[in-house]
């Protein structure tokens, strides 16, 4: 296979090669974003699959790294893994991705242990499987832009990054469904799609453009992956508990990850302006369209995120209670309630990604993030017992203005650098919005923390001593961390039933029983804390919405750069003058 793919590396492409990449690629990226959230919703039974009690005290660590190992790893390394394919040949670092990704989904699959080293084994693999998803998204964007003449290019890449945000709703819905036949079928469906992806790339996809070979960048790869690392870890570990605080923005390693994260970076910064052969082309954001498409990608990213997580809960801790639903089976139904938002996506993204080809980004990705902000404003209104055609319409409503935006958007950044940089532009790209998502998980889930805190812990104490929990364990329960109910309800779990436990329970009778852990006492008792944490959420998202579209709408008209011009803006002489193409 690997004789025959090098076979036809040396034979010039056809005229039907652009779409056999078009359709690879986008097999790649949607089996790698699906499983980035393919284990949201799959997280209980995954962890009762293992016999683990994710919630229980020094499990948490279990939890949160099965969420954001994958997402970490993702946000480091497609930059390093873009500059590679430049190097090295995009194909042949994606062709490495699409195998790599496919042995760590056999081991998911083939877990032999239990409990905590069952959740390391998965922890473990998943950061491969994400080294894998990596080589895939870095590069197919690259791919694409070379596969396709510029006319075209707003198309396949809307196709093409559409696919990969409607993967990661798609993934719930996936994780839901498969949860529910068996934990291990959540891994076992990515074993066939990459090993056909695998097969299929060997032989189908070439080289288009020639490696620039050249010198790894090991202090900037160094600085830039422990730098990122470090600061994203420290903000997902803010949202737990520390030193009598809902949340740990307070804790010396928290603030310690943040800082020296920080610190990292710049020492990165001033690293890549003195080597000769960067990881991060800085030189490429003194090109208005790549700086102002980046920003908005990145901030869009961590309100798309906040989105996500906000509405799981929100379904899963609520509505689907409310309204009769068990809460054992809200994560498969909440997947099924939010698929508006991937209809949304699916409409918009492959049209306005065509009409930019003839009209250019701005209008369609500015009027696109307005509607995103409209949607955040609307479901600020929503009452928290909704009725349902109107959250659909509002779902439907940010679909298609993150359709409008992402597609038309990708293609700006893409098509406004010369062509030897367009590996690492693609990963740099990949990096703004992966880094969105993850810091999407500290910054609202520390937002809705803090707004729960205010009202809760009264609201919760009250409302178990009104059905006959005794006052002292109604006290020690309405003082637990709120991050301990948000996750409860995140997994699943009656929040009640596992915050009381049996001996709390025990001691109220069997109708008082019945009604705490029944579907409408906790709904009902934390909707109004819910919705106070919501709005402050929602606002926030609405609020990065609106600086996106304003970022989106300042990247000046609907330009190219010639595939040899370097990026505009003083560049160090050796590149050559910088040109560009206007239309």
């Amino acid at each position: 296979m690997l004789a025959r793919s090098a076979r036809l590396a040396d034979t010039p492409p056809g005229p039907g090669y652009k779409w056999v990449a078009l359709s690879n690629t986008t097999l790649g990226v949607l089996i790698a974003t699906m499983d980035a959230s393919i284990v949201i919703i799959s997280l209980p039974a995954i962890f009762r699959g293992i016999g683990l009690d994710p919630l229980a005290p020094g499990n948490i660590g279990y939890l949160l790294w099965m969420i954001l190992g994958y997402l970490l790893v993702s946000a480091v390394l497609v930059v390093v893994l873009g500059r590679l394919g430049d190097m090295f040949g995009r194909v042949r670092i994606y062709n490495l991705g699409f195998l790599v990704f496919a042995v760590a989904s056999v081991a998911l699959s083939l877990d032999p242990f239990r409990a905590g080293a069952g959740a390391l084994w998965l922890i473990l693999w998943r950061i491969v499987q994400a080294f894998g998803g990596s080589m895939l998204t870095a590069n197919s964007a690259a791919i694409l832009t070379d596969a396709f003449p510029a006319r075209q290019r707003g198309t396949a890449l809307g196709i093409n990054q559409i696919t990969a945000l409607a993967g990661q709703f798609l993934g719930l819905l996936a994780g839901g469904l498969l949860a529910a036949v068996d934990w291990r079928a959540v891994f076992w469906v990515s074993v066939p799609i990459s090993v056909t992806g695998t097969i299929w790339s060997y032989l189908s996809l070439r080289e288009t453009s020639a490696g620039a070979r050249g010198r790894v960048d090991w202090l900037g790869n160094l600085t830039f992956a422990s730098g990122a690392g470090i600061l994203l870890a420290g903000i997902t570990y803010g949202i737990q508990p520390y030193g009598g605080h809902p949340t740990g923005w307070t804790s010396p390693w928290v603030l310690g990850g943040l800082f020296g994260g920080v610190l990292l970076l710049l020492v990165f910064c001033v690293v890549e302006t003195r080597v000769a052969e960067p990881m991060f082309r800085l030189s490429l954001f003194k090109v208005r369209a790549f700086a102002a498409g980046n920003l908005a990608a990145l901030l869009t990213a961590i309100a798309r995120g906040g989105l996500q997580f906000m509405l799981i809960i929100w379904l899963q801790g609520i509505w689907l209670p409310l309204h009769g639903y068990d809460f054992e089976d809200t994560p498969l139904w909440a997947g099924i309630f939010m698929l508006p938002l991937t209809v949304g996506f699916l409409i918009a993204g492959p049209v306005s990604g065509y009409l930019s080809d003839r009209f250019g980004a701005r209008l369609f990705s500015t009027a696109g993030l307005v509607l995103v902000a409209a949607s955040f404003v609307g479901l600020l209104a929503l009452p928290v017992d909704f009725d349902y055609t109107a959250f659909a319409g509002l779902l439907l409503l940010s679909g298609v203005g993150q359709g409008m935006f992402s597609a038309p958007n990708t293609s700006s950044i893409m098509g406004s650098v010369p062509a030897r940089y367009r590996g690492v532009a693609s990963g740099m790209r990949s990096t703004f919005q992966n880094s969105g998502t993850a810091l999407s998980i500290g910054v609202f889930f520390s937002l809705m923390v803090s707004g729960l805190a205010s009202s809760l812990p009264s609201t919760l104490g009250n409302g178990l001593q009104a059905h006959g929990v005794p006052a002292q364990t109604a006290q020690e329960v309405a003082t637990l961390p709120p991050v301990s109910t948000l996750f409860a309800t995140f997994l699943g779990d009656n929040p009640i039933g596992h915050l009381l436990g049996g001996d709390a329970l025990g001691h109220v009778t069997e109708a008082q029983r019945a009604t705490l852990t029944g579907h409408s006492f906790f709904p009902e008792l934390v909707s109004g804390p819910f919705h106070h944490g919501l709005s402050i959420v929602f606002g926030v998202a609405a609020g990065m919405a609106l600086v996106s579209a304003l970022a989106s709408a300042l990247r000046g008209g609907h330009e190219r750069a010639d595939d040899g011009a370097p990026p505009r803006g003083p560049a160090p002489s050796a590149e050559g003058r910088p040109t560009r193409a206007s239309r």
